[in-house]
């Protein structure tokens, strides 16, 4: 009996050139979404190159605190051993705090890391700016001559070379041993010198003194061995001392604290400092009462913003509305004059309103002339709150009337005549039927508004006064002023962060994808 049973091919099926067809589709896929990487690969590179790569770094300001331990490496490793932080330390710590002020001195770094810890403590700029011009005049040349005077030697490049070269001296003398390869360093690097033509500076001198009396030497080199036996009798100086005569306030013990708070490469000190915090050797604790602004700053930012986001509301949803029902080359007139701040600068506008809003200004002459105020108790409508939320609500009601008309102008208006011929009254149909249908674009403009005002700058600058300015004026300052990088980089990150979680909730409760621009 015959089989009619269709026979279906065994093993794979092949495509139109010979190769599997399921390997066939993954390569044309493979093909097709490199192709479309390729196309958006300009825009992912600019993206990344003007908006990730600034906010990384800006994180990474905020927390990154290398200049103390890259300048003062000694003093940082000495003060881990500094537990009484009652008093100041120990000859040790001041040792070290020479050589590294020196050497910062020599490539002009000790003026920055002053800087740096001047953020933290008053004053401590200063002291680095003295200490480095101060440090090449210590009496530490005591020890050079003291130690030529024993063997002329010492004064030899050579002779140095020598020990140095030797792995069992080095290792006997530390402290000389680094204080030689800095002045090398130093002699070649900072000077552009060469080392054989030059004299041994005076801090390794002292470095080698430090090195015998402390430790001694047990080693077969008959220079050395000489110099251990004479140190005894050598005249010596407290390099604790020499700081104590430059400035006093090296002998504070809040100073030598706060370096060896601030010692790690990674801090919290500033994202603290921006919640008027503050990092010491105790711990975390509140800043004193006359240096507590930040909190107070970004409660005013969001305040302010909330208010001129809702005023910018109620004015510019019935100029929205009118310029959405008015006939079209009336509509478009109107909004002409509704660009028209636009095409005018930013400092000019916000200038005028300086004229406007003053105590003699125009506003409060009409005011006068009209009767509503008193010449003589004319209102205070500058260099406040009230000032800058005028001026802001101005500058930004264009962003709110855009998206407003925008999605206005796509509602059908048989609807309202629909609820109407049924006997809706007008408010009514425009509260039920009209109104919910713009509230996308009301979402849209309140987003737009309050981000701009959240972030803005130059207008509080010129009509906010001492209560009316942002925390972004702050910003600014430090970037521009005080050049506390770290400082606005934790009061920006603050702010990012508070704008992605108002961002958040807003999705959460009322859904971005509700929120329409027409």
């Amino acid at each position: 009996m015959t089989d009619n049973t269709a026979q279906t091919p065994s093993g794979p099926v092949l495509a139109a050139d010979g190769r599997p067809l399921k390997a066939s589709l993954n390569r044309a896929l493979r093909a097709q979404k490199i192709r479309a990487l390729l196309l958006i690969a300009p825009l992912l590179i600019f993206i990344l190159i003007t908006f990730i790569a600034p906010i990384a770094d800006m994180l990474f300001r905020s927390v990154e605190n290398q200049i103390v331990r890259d300048t003062l490496p000694r003093t940082v490793v000495a003060l881990d051993t500094w537990t009484n932080t009652d008093e100041a330390p120990g000859e040790d710590v001041y040792a070290a705090l020479y050589y590294d002020i020196f050497e910062a001195a020599e490539f002009r770094n000790h003026s920055r890391v002053g800087s740096r810890l001047n953020y933290e403590l008053t004053g401590v700029s200063s002291m680095f700016r003295r200490a480095g011009r101060g440090v090449g005049r210590f009496d530490t040349d005591i020890y050079t001559d003291q130690f030529t005077a024993l063997d002329p030697a010492w004064a030899e490049y050579e002779t140095w070379t020598g020990l140095m070269d030797d792995d069992a001296i080095r290792a006997a003398l530390p402290e000389t041993s680094d204080a030689f390869d800095t002045w090398i360093h130093i002699t070649i690097d900072a000077n552009d010198d060469v080392p054989a033509e030059e004299d041994i500076e005076d801090f390794v001198f002292t470095a080698l003194y430090r090195d015998l009396s402390n430790t001694g030497y047990s080693g077969s080199n008959a220079l050395l061995s000489t110099a251990a036996d004479a140190v005894a009798g050598f005249e010596s100086v407290s390099l604790r001392d020499q700081f104590a005569d430059m400035d006093e306030d090296w002998l504070d013990p809040t100073v030598m604290e706060t370096i060896k708070v601030y010692s790690p490469s990674y801090t919290p000190g500033y994202f603290l400092t921006a919640i008027d915090m503050q990092l010491t050797a105790d711990g975390v604790s509140a800043q004193p009462e006359d240096r507590r602004i930040y909190v107070t700053l970004f409660e005013r930012t969001l305040f302010m913003s909330m208010v001129i986001m809702g005023s910018c509301v109620l004015l510019g949803y019935p100029i929205a509305f009118l310029l959405a029902n008015l006939p079209t080359r009336v509509s478009n007139l109107l909004l002409i004059l509704v660009l028209l701040p636009f095409w005018t600068s930013l400092l000019v506008r916000t200038s005028a309103w300086k004229v406007l809003l003053q105590q003699q200004g125009v506003i409060n002459d009409v005011l006068v002339w009209i009767g509503l105020v008193a010449d003589d108790n004319r209102l205070q409508l500058i260099n406040n709150q009230t000032g800058t939320i005028i001026a802001m609500t101005h500058i930004l009601l264009p962003f709110m009337i855009l998206p407003l008309y925008s999605v206005m102008q796509t509602i059908p208006p048989t609807y309202v005549r629909a609820a109407k011929s049924l006997g809706a009254t007008n408010w009514t149909a425009f509260w039920r039927v009209y109104f919910p249908q713009s509230v996308p674009g009301i979402g849209a403009g309140c987003i737009l508004v309050f981000i701009l005002s959240i972030g803005y700058y130059i207008t509080p600058e010129l009509v906010g006064g001492r209560t009316g300015t942002f925390i972004s004026n702050r910003i600014a300052y430090h970037i521009s002023s005080s050049l506390n990088w770290g400082l606005a980089a934790a009061l920006g990150s603050i702010l990012l962060a508070v704008v992605l979680l108002l961002y958040w909730a807003y999705d959460k409760l009322v859904g971005i994808d509700n929120v329409k621009l027409g």
